[in-house]
């Protein structure tokens, strides 16, 4: 009997850390998420501050936003990251770096103007790609498993 409950729960922790990567990867992408708790259903739509024709927009993603406007008491709303959140981000990823050259010349890269693009260009002609896309992709999912926790115990406060 034992056996079966902590079978269950493993189950359930990997749903919920299947649905935890997946938010952080839509994220990511540039795209807000919309969350059932109840049914694990996760609907995405790129956010609405990158589109530049909205009858287009909403056209192309009308069953999304059809489907999130009718249940809206429903979903946990998960936006897009700002983008003074992603720059914490990339300085936390800098804290942790050994290499003290390239540890300074991204410091510097984010005093400079176009911070995220030449981090980026740094970090892809670098030895550090892979670590940066893991610590990025920890450090999303952190959130989120953070923003869940919070929307669900503001929800049953509201019950």
């Amino acid at each position: 009997m034992v056996a079966i409950n902590l079978l269950n729960y493993d189950n359930m922790e990997n749903s919920k850390s299947r649905i935890v990567s997946e938010i952080a990867q839509e994220l990511d992408c540039g795209n807000d998420c919309y969350y059932n708790p109840k049914t694990d259903e996760i609907v995405s739509i790129p956010n609405f501050g990158q589109i530049s024709d909205e009858d287009e927009f909403r056209e192309t993603f009308s069953a999304e936003l059809k489907k999130v406007n009718k249940n809206k008491t429903e979903f946990i709303k998960i936006e897009v990251l700002e983008s003074y959140e992603s720059f914490k981000i990339m300085e936390r990823f800098i804290d942790q770096i050994a290499d003290a050259e390239f540890k300074t010349n991204l410091e510097n890269i984010l005093q400079r103007k176009k911070p995220f693009q030449n981090f980026k260009n740094s970090i892809d002609n670098s030895d550090f790609r892979q670590k940066w896309f893991d610590f990025k992709k920890i450090e999303l999912e952190k959130i989120v498993e953070t923003e869940l926790s919070r929307r669900k115990a503001s929800a049953q406060h509201r019950i």
